[in-house]
């Protein structure tokens, strides 16, 4: 098959309503709210591969803009528009002298960041709450978790997968 521009928008679009229709089972699913924005980022990086970063940018975009609108975990869009794109930034990281030191600092400050903004901005109160029913030591648990959870999902976007023959 060849590889021509509109069977890569085409390829993209697909993907994106395959995107889409997964960040919606964030609301319906209670650990999916971590685990969907995930799912998403390898869905990216199959468009990244197959389409190319220009495609790949416009596809974030296009996911990101919908679930937003259209997903009912408002949490689970979050986590996806403020970390959804690290696949088309990991190559960057990779090349970089002390690349798991930069990788990890643009974890905690994305999602920290983040959380900032959805309870102080955004007014997402009962996520202030939750928080501060939990602790500081629970807190603390949850964040090196999301850390250990970076780290795998980075080495499954590392894996390069052969075609069987």
């Amino acid at each position: 098959m060849r590889k021509t521009a509109a069977s890569q928008m085409a390829l993209g679009g697909m993907l994106a309503a395959l995107a889409v229709v997964i960040m919606s089972f964030g609301g319906m699913i209670p650990s999916a709210t971590f685990v969907c924005p995930m799912l998403c980022c390898l869905i990216l990086q199959m468009v990244r591969k197959l389409c190319g970063d220009r495609i790949g940018w416009a596809w974030y975009g296009a996911v990101a803009l919908l679930s937003l609108l259209m997903g009912p975990d408002k949490e689970a869009a979050a986590v996806f528009v403020f970390l959804g794109y690290y696949p088309i930034l990991k190559p960057k990281f990779d090349r970089s002298r002390f690349k798991w030191l930069w990788k990890l600092l643009y974890f905690n400050i994305v999602i920290l960041a983040m959380y900032w903004l959805l309870i102080h901005l955004f007014g997402m109160a009962e996520l202030a709450k939750e928080w501060a029913e939990l602790g500081y030591i629970m807190t603390g648990i949850m964040l090196v978790l999301g850390n250990v959870t970076f780290i795998l999902l980075d080495y499954v976007l590392g894996k390069r997968f052969r075609r069987r023959k």
